[in-house]
């Protein structure tokens, strides 16, 4: 049995903790927030400790690992204090704010030798799981472009947040995990549309893997969450619905002729196959799987590696980007 305890039970945390509560292999210990009103009825609710301190309860709690879903500035504090406590780590998205302090929480876990995941939750999610082997399997043909959209109205408690840091880190993961190569060229457009601060809010940004292109627009201003990818292959065309975890193959019709506006009509929607896609909690499997590596003392999914890589892509966006507006 595992020992479990999450720091932050705002937007992620309180997810982190629901799920933990159902695993069988694990014990929820506690949790810690300094909101207490908030922690205490999380703690109430899924019958565990609650503390405001999380040094407190690493100090006075038998905890194995521990989920880290706080602020991205707050990253790095509590990152290395659970490491010096020799506590496994699952660490939310991004790994930090800056690649110094990411580096510095990754040499950490190396020395002492911890299982050190960051959750880049999309890479669990059974459609993207399935499209990549589609992908591998070389269904689509070899891929000329991937275009993502990940927009939707703006979160509470993410005031100062930097809509590339934050939102985009995500697709920028997804498209080098699915190419399994990195950008060689980033360039990108963006302002802050809402926020009365520097932070971008918006933003579109272009990645260049020599053959391949990847686009990626997100924002905090759309009054609807919307989170879809769309890959164009030599030989097929995927749509892909985060959301709904829906797959949806088109074959390409090279040589078909349009003789007709209807001919026009049934080409858009000719031989379109939805994938069966069996449906789970991508926070779900994600969590499983951080467990299963301490248990069977494996490495996790998800590198350190690409985490560092999708933070430093999401850091040459900031740095590049041009103003719009």
């Amino acid at each position: 049995m595992i020992n479990v305890a999450v720091i932050g039970t705002g937007n992620m945390g309180k997810h982190h903790v629901r799920n933990y509560s159902k695993l069988g292999n694990v014990n929820l210990v506690a949790v810690c927030d300094i909101d207490e009103e908030k922690g205490m009825n999380i703690a109430s609710k899924f019958l565990c400790k609650y503390y405001k301190d999380y040094k407190e309860m690493l100090e006075k709690e038998s905890i194995d690992a521990i989920s880290i879903a706080v602020p991205t500035k707050f990253h790095k504090e509590i990152a290395l204090y659970a490491l010096d406590k020799d506590k496994h780590v699952l660490l939310e998205k991004p790994i930090a704010n800056n690649v110094e302090d990411a580096e510095e929480i990754i040499k950490k876990s190396e020395e002492k030798k911890r299982k050190f995941m960051v959750g880049h939750i999309e890479r669990f999610n059974p459609a993207v799981v399935k499209l990549k082997e589609i992908i591998d399997q070389g269904k689509l043909g070899k891929v000329i472009s991937i275009i993502a959209r990940r927009v939707g109205p703006f979160p509470p408690r993410m005031e100062g947040s930097n809509v590339i840091i934050d939102l985009a880190v995500h697709d920028i993961d997804v498209i080098n995990y699915l190419l399994n190569k990195k950008p060689v060229s980033v360039s990108s457009y963006g302002n802050s549309a809402l926020s009365s601060s520097n932070n971008e809010d918006c933003a579109e940004i272009l990645l260049r893997y020599a053959d391949v292109t990847g686009f990626i627009q997100v924002n905090w201003v759309t009054p609807i969450k919307i989170r879809n990818l769309s890959i164009t292959g030599a030989l097929g065309y995927a749509e892909l619905n985060y959301i709904n975890q829906e797959l949806v193959i088109y074959k390409n019709f090279i040589n078909k002729e349009s003789n007709s506006f209807l001919d026009i009509v049934n080409l858009a929607e000719s031989d379109k196959k939805k994938i069966y896609i069996e449906k789970e909690e991508p926070l779900s499997i994600e969590l499983k799987s951080f467990i299963g590596c301490i248990e069977n003392g494996t490495d996790p999914f998800v590198n350190v590696k690409d985490s560092l890589d999708a933070l430093k892509i999401a850091i040459i966006s900031i740095n590049n980007l041009n103003k719009i507006g």
